[in-house]
């Protein structure tokens, strides 16, 4: 039985009590120092009014890049698949003669 760790991770300057499997804490750590770096970013580029603004804006990016990462994903797919076709189209002419 795999047993929890406690872990705690600082975001925005606010630091989060977390239980978590082993295997997420370096993700979530990673996560927390990315979120960070953005937030950091965007006050230094932006007129932002306060820390809700900066991460309404990272959570947006966070969640605009997984959204094109799936859409990448399934036009490479579509692609494969169509050249996939082609290959079994042309093996199959190839095998019938």
């Amino acid at each position: 039985m795999d047993e929890k760790l406690k872990i705690k991770i600082s975001i925005a300057d606010r630091v989060y009590p977390l239980t978590v499997d082993p295997s997420q804490e370096e993700g979530l750590r990673s996560a927390s120092k990315k979120i960070d770096a953005m937030i950091k970013q965007f006050e230094e580029n932006y007129a932002v009014r306060d820390k809700q603004d900066v991460l309404a804006m990272c959570a947006l990016q966070f969640a605009a890049q997984t959204e094109q990462k799936q859409i990448d994903t399934a036009e490479s797919l579509e692609k494969a698949v169509a050249k996939l076709k082609e290959m079994d189209k042309k093996l199959s002419e190839v095998l019938s003669k």
